[in-house]
């Protein structure tokens, strides 16, 4: 299957092999992606709707130095997760399935980086769970702090409604504009439209104003400055409004779906001094 063969290729570029494994749970097989000292502080990843766990390439070198990553390949996208027949069907299962995760790594908190709906991820299990969690990091979340651009959602629309190769590839030709993405990732990504079934996912409701002002959690929002999911600027004043505390960050040449892997220097930067900070 041409899913497969990308998938590999492009976990190849992982700076080293990293340690493939499959965790049983009550709504199938996650796939995870381990790399760095066993003996550090745990850094859970999730990435964007179809990007899959192996879009952290070009970051891992750096987050791996000092903590225990764990890429996930998230339950009903894109990936190597396999469902079993007993989806996830509310938030609550989410959060289980994300605890399931947090349970494997051995420690009672956890580091959490999340991009897109990866940080709406991220963001939904640190509300509900807040001890389990160290230092929270959400690459431009969509729905968490503000709405989406109605543009965005019109041209997005025909891929939710009928994935395909060529639709993924116009969608993500757009928003990413001139920037240059990864040709083998890329690859992956519309394999990964036109081969797998359709994406079954839980879709957590954005969170209140009181909610957002109870998170008592290091937190840091990275922003695309050129991105066409959301506001940039609306997305950052929210943030501020409701976590004051909160750091935010606004990447130059950076789209929504370019991101983590452009500007990825950049990127790995702010995050490190983040979680070393």
């Amino acid at each position: 299957m041409d899913f497969d063969r990308a998938y590999d290729a492009v976990l190849t570029k992982w700076p080293q092999k990293p340690l493939g494994v499959d965790l049983t749970g009550r709504f199938g097989s996650t796939h995870v992606n381990v790399c760095g000292p066993e003996d550090s502080t745990p850094l859970i990843l999730f990435s964007g709707g179809g990007a899959t766990s192996t879009v952290w390439f070009d970051n891992v070198a750096a987050l791996s130095k000092s903590r225990r990553v764990f890429a996930v390949d998230t339950m009903g996208d894109a990936g190597r997760s396999v469902p079993n027949g007993n989806p996830m069907k509310s938030a609550d299962d989410l959060i289980e399935w994300m605890e399931s995760i947090v349970e494997y790594t051995g420690a009672e908190a956890v580091d959490v980086i999340g991009h897109s709906y990866g940080a709406m991820i991220a963001l939904a299990f640190s509300l509900r769970r807040p001890e389990r969690v160290g230092k929270l990091v959400l690459l431009d979340p969509n729905s968490s702090f503000s709405g989406m651009k109605s543009g965005y959602l019109l041209r997005a629309l025909p891929l939710l409604l009928k994935p395909s190769r060529a639709g993924r590839r116009r969608l993500l030709d757009w928003e990413t504009g001139e920037l240059s993405i990864d040709s083998d990732w890329l690859s992956l990504a519309e394999a990964g439209a036109s081969e797998l079934p359709r994406p079954d996912l839980v879709v957590p409701q954005r969170p209140s104003v009181e909610d957002l002002s109870a998170l008592d959690i290091e937190l840091l929002v990275v922003l695309a400055q050129d991105g066409r999911v959301h506001d940039a600027e609306a997305v950052s004043r929210s943030v501020r409004k409701t976590v004051p505390a909160a750091r935010i960050e606004v990447l130059e040449d950076a789209s929504h779906h370019s991101i983590p892997m452009v500007p990825a220097d950049a990127l790995n930067r702010v995050l490190v001094d983040f979680l070393e900070g």
